[in-house]
């Protein structure tokens, strides 16, 4: 999955560090351009990410709490995809383990690099619409601190405009849902 439109070779690889979602890498490649460079990254299995719309158009997102920054970032529900699964099933399940919503209605918005000068990862991003409560709120997990929140797509676009916290890859899917809020 993701762009892969020209293809470095392996030259050598060596695992640096193992972690729960990702692994951080030192591999030798040679470049598309036929030059040998030792490079050091992130290999992220990708993150499918949803802007789910309710009924009334307002927007759902969750104000979480991020370690590495030390602050509450607002965000659309996301996920980080597993060994095997599909981005949409990875969201499907996000929205509801964090926000508590169900879609009815999917739709593809596109896909983009994160942060290509140092992780693989993917975000798949998705609109979710046709949004429905679930009888029982979810648990959330340990490692989570997560605030559910609505705002209308003008509040959002302030929000970003003001240089309040909100991660890039929830800006980047906000601006491509633009045509469908």
């Amino acid at each position: 999955m993701g762009l892969g439109q020209e293809i470095s070779e392996v030259l050598g690889s060596r695992l640096s560090y193992q972690g729960r979602k990702f692994r951080f890498v030192v591999e030798k490649l040679r470049l598309p351009k036929g030059t040998q460079a030792e490079f050091e990254y992130i290999k992220h299995p990708g993150g499918a990410l949803c802007v789910p719309v309710t009924n009334d158009g307002k927007l759902i997102l969750v104000r979480q709490y991020r370690f590495s920054v030390c602050d509450r970032l607002l965000e659309f529900p996301a996920g980080t995809v597993e060994p095997h699964e599909d981005p949409e099933a990875t969201i499907r399940r996000e929205i509801e383990e964090e926000t508590g919503y169900r879609a009815h209605q999917w739709q593809k918005l596109g896909e983009f690099s994160l942060a290509p000068g140092y992780s693989s990862e993917m975000i798949y991003a998705f609109l979710a619409k046709d949004l429905e409560p679930l009888d029982t709120p979810p648990e959330q997990d340990v490692d989570e601190d997560i605030e559910v929140v609505t705002l209308s797509a003008e509040e959002l676009k302030a929000a970003i405009l003001a240089g309040e916290p909100v991660d890039s890859k929830s800006i980047s899917s906000f601006f491509l849902a633009q045509d469908f809020l």
